[in-house]
This record gives structure tokens, C-alpha cells and sequence, in this order.
């Protein structure tokens, strides 16, 4: 018995062995087989699009916002309103550069902090190269683009803004306000929402800039109308726009380029971006349409300027919701937004008395506010899978704070420039004209 059960325990240690050598062996053969991960590349498709994308949404500030608004100022002021979203752009461009993108879209080493505000490992695009890609494995397009891309955002926001106080902000305090304004307020809530912060992180669905470019410049311009104050003779004085030619120009620019703005915000050339894109489209004529025929119905005639403010209308709603619902939805979203702008615009602006020169707050503040919800009430989990946890009260959430900090933050601006510089032209110097007072120049 004895030897029998040594035996047997030798032939257990002997097989136990020879199993072990079968499994070492066959371990490293096994990692073998298994394919690596590919690292992640270029995707050229991706980089095309966005690389065309960055190209439409620039030429939404200049020239289409820039025609667009200088065509409905009196021709007095002409010079110095296209002056104002060319300025615009020069100067965000080097913002953006320097600070900006680093703090938008960038972590901060603080988690806490990072809830807020980004990093600043980027300041000057440090560290950037031409193989570096953002989002490596996602969406595979150089950071280059992307930080270029998403400056042209950071542009017309507060290019938008302008609008608001036209024909009445003198040049010096126009590119202090924007220069503050850019890393103070649009930057922290690009951050918020897009950038990894406390909205984005909550479920706050922004597609393409409803609160981050809408909301957030509409609010500003509001504050900036009332800080300023109205322009002179507002209310008696005829202040029709000067040239409607040059304004169905630019809305239609802002409308070409606006397929750049929310079908380039998937940041890959995909059957989202075709989604978006076509809500896009359906939207912007549905809201232009609403809002020809309430001014049909309510002032008897559909007038240029109606119908062109309803289609940026529609941009602008559209905006947040491009890439959640489906068509329908969009058709919708645009239908309530031509209706209620053209309310806000026309008759809320009046009964409340403040001078929105361009109707900044009234096209795209309230424009951006329902485009936020009723992407919270349409949002399609077919179309975009993160629709399934959207809803009303989280839409609500981001647009309270955004309303909050941004008006905060453009009340203080506004007063730490006016006593830097001061906010507006003499009373002789507005009368004559920002053209020839700002610039020295005037159109013949």
C-alpha cells in the first residue's frame, strides 16, 4: 500500500508537471495570438471635414455676421460695426493662442479646480505637435485643428454680442471689454460645458453652442444694452436699417457656414454629422416661415428683415439640439423658435424698453434659451445615444448658470472698462457717427 500510494504520488507529481510546462509554454503563445491594439492615426476623412468645418464657421463672423449686422445699422455707423467683427476676430484669434484654448479644454491639475476652469499646460499651444491628435482613438483629428476649429467658436461669441450695444460703444472699450470677456466668461463656461466641468459632467446636452455661444453672448448683450444705456434719440429718431441687401447677404453666409458650426461639431465625417446637418436645414426654414407669417399676421406684411431674422432664429435654436433629435424634432424646435424670437424681438424689447440695437438677446438669448430646453423634451436616443438621459430640468441646470456667471462677470467687465477708458462716445461724437469719430472714415 505504502509504495502503491508513492507510486501513484509521483505519477500525480509528474503529471502535475508536465501540465505546468504545457501552460508556460503556452502562455506566451497564447499573448501571441492575441492582436495588439493599433495605435491610434490620422483619420483623414475626419481631418478634411473639420479642416472645411473650421473654414465655414470662421466665415460666419467675417463676412456673414459682419454684413449681416452692418447692413441694419444706419449708414453712419456702418464702417465701424464690420470693423467691429473684423477687430473681433483678430484679436480672439491671438487670445484663443495665448490663453484660451489651454483654459477651455484643457484639465487642471486641481480636480477640484478642473470642475471650473482647465489648465494652463497649453498657453501658446505648448506642447502640441503635428502628430498630436485630440482624442486619440475617437475621433483621430490633430489637435491643431481642433484647438482651430473650436477658436472659431470662441470668435463669433463675442462678435455676437456686439449687436446688442450698436452704434454706441467707442472702439477702445469695445476690444478691452471683448479681450476680458473672452477669458473670463467664455472660456470658463466652454470649460463647463465642453471642456470636462460641473454642466458637461451633469448632463447638460450642448451639441454645437446653445449655451456656450447663444445663451452665453445674449445675456452679455443684454447686460451691455442696459449698462450702456439707449442710443440717442431711440424712440424718435428713424433708425431703419441702411442697407437690407447687404444683411440678406450675410444671413445667407451664416447660414452655409452654420452646417460647418453644428455638423462639424460631431468632429468626424459620420452619419451624426449628416443628422445634424439636415436638422440644421430643416429648423432654419421652418423658423424662417414661422416667423414671415407671424409678422404677416400681426404688422400685414412679411418684410426682408422678418424673414432673414426668423432663419437666424433657427440657426440659433437649432444650435444645442442639431445633433439629439431627429428631423421632426428639429422641424419643431424650429417652428417655436421663429414664433417666439420674432415675440422677444419685437414686442418683449419694446414693453420692456431696453435698446437691443440689433437684437442680440432677443434672435439669439432667448433662441438659445428654447433651443436648450426643447433639447431636453426632443432629444432622440436613435439619433444620439446620450438623448436617452437628457431631460427639461438638466437643460434648466446649465442654462441658470450660465445666465448667472455670465451676467455677473459682464456687469463687472463693463465697469472696470468704463473706468479704464469709459464706455461710449460723447453725445456729439454718436450723433455724427462711429465711422468717421472711431475710424476717420466714412462710406460715400
Amino acid at each position: 500500500m505504502k509504495t502503491t500510494g508513492r507510486g501513484a504520488a509521483s505519477l500525480a507529481l509528474v503529471a502535475l508537471s508536465t501540465v505546468a510546462a504545457f501552460a508556460q509554454a503556452a502562455a506566451p503563445a497564447a499573448t501571441a495570438a492575441a492582436p495588439a491594439a493599433p495605435a491610434p492615426a490620422l483619420d483623414t476623412g475626419n481631418t478634411a471635414w473639420m479642416l472645411t468645418s473650421t473654414a465655414l464657421v470662421l466665415m460666419m463672423t467675417i463676412p456673414g455676421l459682419a454684413l449681416f449686422y452692418g447692413g441694419m445699422v444706419r449708414k453712419k455707423n456702418v464702417l465701424a460695426t464690420i470693423m467691429q467683427s473684423f477687430a473681433v476676430t483678430c484679436l480672439v484669434t491671438v487670445l484663443w493662442f495665448m490663453f484660451g484654448y489651454s483654459l477651455a479644454f484643457t484639465t487642471n491639475d486641481s480636480a477640484t479646480m478642473n470642475a471650473y476652469i482647465g489648465g494652463f499646460s497649453r498657453f501658446f499651444h505648448h506642447g502640441i505637435t503635428v502628430s498630436t491628435l485630440w482624442l486619440p482613438g475617437v475621433s483621430n483629428i490633430p489637435e491643431f485643428v481642433f484647438s482651430m476649429f473650436q477658436m472659431t467658436f470662441a470668435i463669433i461669441t463675442p462678435a455676437l454680442i456686439a449687436g446688442a450695444f450698436a452704434e454706441r460703444m467707442k472702439f477702445s472699450a469695445l476690444l478691452l471689454f471683448m479681450g476680458l470677456w473672452l477669458v473670463f466668461v467664455y472660456a470658463p463656461i466652454a470649460h463647463w460645458v465642453w471642456g470636462g466641468g460641473f454642466l458637461g459632467t451633469a448632463g447638460v446636452l450642448d451639441f454645437a453652442g446653445g449655451t456656450v455661444v447663444h445663451i452665453n453672448a445674449g445675456v452679455a448683450g443684454l447686460v451691455c444694452a442696459l449698462v450702456l444705456g439707449k442710443r440717442e434719440g431711440y424712440g424718435t429718431t428713424n433708425m431703419a436699417p441702411h442697407n437690407l441687401v447687404y444683411s440678406v447677404i450675410g444671413a445667407s453666409l451664416l447660414w452655409v457656414g452654420w452646417f460647418g458650426f453644428n455638423a462639424g461639431s460631431e468632429l468626424a465625417a459620420d452619419g451624426l454629422a449628416g443628422a445634424a446637418m439636415m436638422n440644421t436645414q430643416v429648423a432654419t426654414a421652418a423658423a424662417a416661415l414661422a416667423w414671415m407669417f407671424a409678422e404677416w399676421i400681426v404688422a400685414k406684411k412679411p418684410s426682408v428683415l422678418g424673414i432673414i431674422s426668423g432663419a437666424v432664429a433657427g440657426l440659433v435654436a437649432v444650435t444645442p439640439a442639431s445633433g439629439f433629435v431627429n428631423p421632426t424634432g428639429a422641424f419643431i424646435v424650429g417652428i417655436l423658435a421663429g414664433v417666439i424670437c420674432y415675440l422677444s424681438a419685437v414686442k418683449l424689447k419694446h414693453a420692456l424698453g431696453y435698446d437691443d440695437s440689433l437684437d442680440a438677446f432677443g434672435v439669439h438669448g432667448i433662441g438659445g434659451i428654447v433651443g436648450a430646453l426643447l433639447t431636453g423634451a426632443l432629444a432622440d436616443p436613435a439619433i444620439n445615444a446620450l438623448g436617452k438621459d437628457a431631460s427639461v430640468g438638466k437643460q434648466l441646470y446649465g442654462i441658470a448658470f450660465t445666465i448667472l456667471w455670465t451676467a455677473i462677470a459682464t456687469f463687472v467687465i463693463l465697469y472696470i472698462v468704463k473706468a479704464l477708458v469709459g464706455l461710449r462716445p460723447s453725445t456729439q461724437e454718436e450723433v455724427e457717427g462711429l465711422d468717421v469719430t472711431q475710424h476717420g472714415e466714412v462710406v460715400p
